[in-house]
């Protein structure tokens, strides 16, 4: 296997190594790193991701923190079918469903991660076996004042339901660009959550996700 590529020390460095990858293929990325692509992404369902952030030399990992910590940037990919349309819900990060005393939007890992995002839209329509699938020109975005506005609103509805003990009752229709949803390797992975009564529960881990139409508004406003 490569020595894993540095990790950009600008953002213009950062752009520069985005933008040289649109055109190519995964299994172009792939191959110049030694690495095998998976048939379909079932099994593999990151896999993407993490390809685009090895090539990136990002550095975050599965840590809670932009995958750029350095340059203030988190990556995501984004899969797009045949019209430039996200075909899924983006993830943002683990929700906490404990100790949330005094948390504040300001400070929560949400906000931090979605203050600077370098979106790598990906070809993902399934009829385009996974090393045809084009990389496509990436966007350096930055919420907006009435995004941000929408995301805190959310955020903030989202955490007086766990704060309430009414995890339970969030369902994905929450939320107008923000929801909360199941984040596990399956149904039985459980973690502490806050119960209706203020005492310790088990249930699902829960993540936050960027609702389609949002992430499609995104993608819209740069290349429209």
């Amino acid at each position: 296997m490569k020595t894993t590529p540095p990790s950009p020390q600008t953002i213009e460095e950062l752009m520069q190594r985005a933008n040289s990858m649109a055109g190519l293929t995964l299994g172009q990325v792939a191959d110049s790193h030694g690495f095998t692509t998976p048939t379909d992404l079932k099994r593999d369902k990151g896999w993407v991701g993490q390809l685009i952030e090895y090539e990136l030399g990002a550095l975050a990992g599965s840590r809670p923190e932009q995958d750029f910590l350095h340059l203030g940037v988190e990556l995501k990919t984004i899969p797009i079918d045949d019209k430039g349309k996200p075909i899924e819900t983006t993830y943002v990060t683990v929700a906490p469903l404990v100790g949330i005393q005094g948390l504040t939007w300001e400070k929560s890992i949400v906000y931090h991660k979605l203050q600077t995002v370098l979106w790598v839209p990906v070809q993902g329509s399934r009829n385009i076996p996974v090393a045809q699938r084009q990389i496509g020109t990436p966007i350096l975005w930055s919420p907006t004042p009435d995004e941000l506005t929408l995301l805190k609103q959310d955020w903030e509805e989202i955490m007086e339901f766990i704060a309430m003990g009414q995890v339970q009752q969030l369902t994905a229709r929450h939320g107008e660009v923000l929801q909360l949803r199941p984040k596990g390797a399956n149904s039985r992975s459980v973690t502490q959550s806050i119960g209706k009564d203020g005492s310790k529960r088990l249930t699902n881990p829960r993540g936050f996700y960027l609702k389609i139409p949002f992430t499609q508004s995104i993608l819209s406003r740069f290349f429209n």
